[in-house]
């Protein structure tokens, strides 16, 4: 019997998708995390209360949770990267499909990203691919929300801590709700494909 979730595809040929090739965040040099520390500098200060505690625990305290911001940016930045290399991969995968008669017809044409594609994203989750801690939607929710990846010091410490997470699933879940029906998803073991990590 088969699993109504999934749309049939004629045939039982296991189908080759091109390999999604993953943009890892580069390690960033000396000077680079200085800069990003320093931008964040005035955010750390902002967020502490005002103390009478010495100086010396008061300059550690801002020290640390500049540390954390800067932290959370570089998640961020791996999530974006991700979202940016999975939406590049469907990109490719539509090509196949297009390529191929038996898969041609599965993708409707419209305007690209259409929310239909995030039945690919499925696939992904559904295959198990790696993601080292990285959640797909929450990474292409982050590449659909902004274009190129913003640098440190446009994000306030509000967004950092506490709202990129939720931007980015809202952004996702709007994205792929946009169909009418519920996506159909593609048959995981029809599918084959490679994924390789590229460093910046």
């Amino acid at each position: 019997m088969r699993d109504e979730r999934y749309i049939e595809i004629p045939g039982s040929k296991t189908h080759e998708l091109p390999p999604l090739l993953v943009h890892s965040a580069a390690e960033h040099a000396p000077a680079e995390e200085a800069a990003d520390l320093a931008a964040v500098m005035s955010e750390a200060e902002d967020m502490l209360a005002a103390s009478d505690v010495d100086e010396v625990i008061l300059e550690k305290r801002r020290f640390d949770l500049a540390l954390q911001l800067t932290a959370q940016y570089r998640g961020l930045l791996s999530h974006w990267l991700w979202g940016e290399s999975v939406l590049e991969w469907i990109r490719q995968c539509e090509i196949t499909f297009e390529c191929e008669a038996t898969l041609r017809k599965l993708l409707h044409p419209d305007v690209w990203p259409h929310a239909s594609r995030a039945s690919f994203v499925t696939l992904l989750m559904e295959k198990a691919v790696p993601t080292h801690g990285v959640a797909l939607e929450k990474a292409v929710g982050l590449r659909l929300t902004f274009r190129q990846p913003p640098p440190i010091n446009c994000f306030s410490n509000q967004f950092l801590f506490y709202l990129n997470s939720t931007v980015a699933d809202s952004a996702y879940q709007a994205w792929s709700h946009l169909v009418p029906q519920a996506p159909t998803l593609f048959p995981p073991e029809r599918f084959h494909f490679e994924v390789m990590n590229i460093g910046n």
